[in-house]
């Protein structure tokens, strides 16, 4: 897997885009009960300044990060003479108008108490700017230069959600200097969308007797999205390729490919890796030592291996998924429904181009790999026993002993009656739960996008995937809800996407039955 960015939540900033505060405050919670204990955040010297976590919109950057007894504190600039959205944060923030700082992180190691998590190690990735912080005390505490409103000093508590007016001022004309007085204005906009927050999540929904809970919070903001399209983006991440599509979470994406296996079995026996790059360079030896045996005295001669490279990219496979809208609201299974739909559909596509694919735009097939050598059968239609002998002793040893076949049923049907010279059957079925049948002690898969016999057809596949075959998952999978394009006919559509790459690491590994030429 793959981690997932959470983001969490004081702030001044200056008339020359100087700006400082508090991004996490290490002595109360924040609004969902977490704590991030000391010393539990690495961070690189310097950070992105965000605004609002999207990373399409970095408005400056954060030169000085410094762990204290309170918590983390900041000092950074914001590009307000190159990026036109930063001097917009500035004015936002000079009139008291947006307040709050919010970190992203990723979670390493957490405990799970009775009001929330006690998060020990995270990775901090970046510190954004926000109208409503997760964390009440983190906020901008100065903006310097400016007029004499600008370089006001706000601090604030923990934000309390019932607004009191405020009194009125009876010290008299000549008393001690007023302290200037905050317009609130802004503030009770954030309280009152505060509170529609809080009618929201306190919606009643389906409660079944005897089922486990949702999962993690990770997951439920997950199926709320799958639900209404609302992003909860604390607890959800957006794809780092492509925005507003949102990443399913760790546990929804190991069930995703549970799932897939289901409908492609090739992934079941290859090597299966994940990757952060968008193509991966793999060397290779092309020819080994020459080494030789010399006597005492005989001059030695020196060899010259040589060494290539073979490359796998990464592609890309989209598609999406209509469902009632009823069912996306009510049913507390949509996920299971959507996860189900998506990993039938890319399953028997990656399947097709796991075997054979070709083109530009799929993972190159293993049958497609012109590197593979063959064994020619005799005949344009009938397979013989001993071809198949042949063909599984032609394989190196180390390879052929953990080698498994690969062919279609109707292939396997036709192989089911042949017999070797002491007339037992070459296939012989499983006899523990969970284990394949077997052909001459190998075991055999079936996909269903193996050639049928026929006059120049190559049937049959033997060899030693795990060595020979990669795949390297790029995106597991990303989701875009979208409840407006079908909303007429009741429908909400998902948009889904991953990107994954694939082909042949070792052709010597692979052995095929090609059939005689009509």
């Amino acid at each position: 897997m793959a981690d997932r960015l959470e983001i969490k939540a004081s702030l001044n900033v200056e008339e020359t885009g100087e700006i400082t505060g508090t991004a996490w405050p290490f002595t109360t919670p924040d609004r969902v009960g977490d704590t991030i204990t000391k010393g539990a955040l690495t961070y690189p010297a310097t950070l992105p300044m965000l605004w609002a976590h999207d990373q399409a919109q970095v408005v400056g950057v954060w030169d000085r990060i410094e762990e204290t007894e309170q918590g983390i504190t900041v000092k950074g600039r914001l590009l307000i003479e190159d990026v036109a959205r930063a001097r917009e944060v500035r004015a936002l923030v000079s009139s008291g108008a947006v307040s709050g700082l919010s970190i992203g992180f990723q979670t390493k190691d957490a405990k799970r108490g009775a009001k929330g998590r006690s998060i020990t190690k995270a990775d901090l990735h970046e510190i954004s700017i926000v109208a409503v912080p997760c964390h009440p005390d983190a906020r901008i505490s100065s903006l310097k230069g400016g007029t004499p409103h600008e370089q006001e000093t706000v601090h604030m508590e923990n934000e309390n959600l019932e607004t009191t007016d405020p009194k009125p001022d009876n010290n008299p004309a000549n008393d001690a200097p007023q302290v200037p007085q905050i317009d609130t204005r802004a503030f009770d906009a954030i309280n009152s969308r505060l509170d529609k927050l809080e009618a929201k999540a306190a919606r009643p929904h389906p409660v079944h007797i005897g089922q486990p809970d949702q999962g993690t919070e990770k997951k439920a903001a997950f199926v709320e999205y799958l639900r209404t399209g609302s992003n909860d983006t604390k607890a959800l991440t957006t794809a780092s390729d492509t925005a507003n599509h949102i990443l399913a979470p760790d546990e929804v994406s190991a069930e995703f490919i549970r799932n897939l296996v289901e409908f492609s079995p090739i992934r079941s026996i290859a090597d299966v890796r994940t990757t952060a790059a968008a193509t991966i360079i793999l060397p290779k030896r092309a020819s080994v030592t020459n080494a030789a045996w010399v006597g005492e005295t005989e001059a030695r001669t020196g060899s010259v291996p040589t060494f290539d490279q073979s490359e796998i990219t990464i592609k890309e496979i989209a598609t999406f998924v209509d469902m009632s809208l009823q069912l996306s609201e009510d049913s507390d299974n949509v996920l299971s429904e959507v996860n189900l739909a998506l990993a039938e559909d890319f399953g028997q596509k990656e399947s097709t181009s796991f075997v054979a694919g070709s083109t530009a735009n799929e993972p190159a097939g293993f049958m497609a790999d012109a590197n593979i050598a063959e064994t020619v059968a005799a005949s344009a239609t009938a397979l013989d026993a001993d071809e198949l002998i042949a063909m599984i002793y032609a394989l190196p040893a180390t390879y052929r002993n953990a080698g498994t076949w690969m062919m279609n049923g109707s292939t396997l049907a036709a192989i089911r009656t042949l017999k070797d010279g002491h007339d037992n059957y070459l296939w012989q079925p499983s006899y523990q739960a969970g284990q394949p049948e077997t052909i001459l002690g190998r075991p055999v898969i079936e996909a269903v996008d193996m050639p049928d016999i026929g006059a120049a057809a190559s049937p049959i596949a033997f060899g030693d995937f795990k060595r020979g075959y990669r795949i390297y998952d790029r995106l597991m999978l990303g989701v875009l809800a979208d409840p407006f394009t079908q909303r007429a006919n009741g429908l909400m559509r998902y948009h889904a996407r991953r990107r994954v790459g694939a082909g042949v690491v070792r052709p010597d590994a692979f052995r095929k039955l090609t059939m005689a030429a009509a």
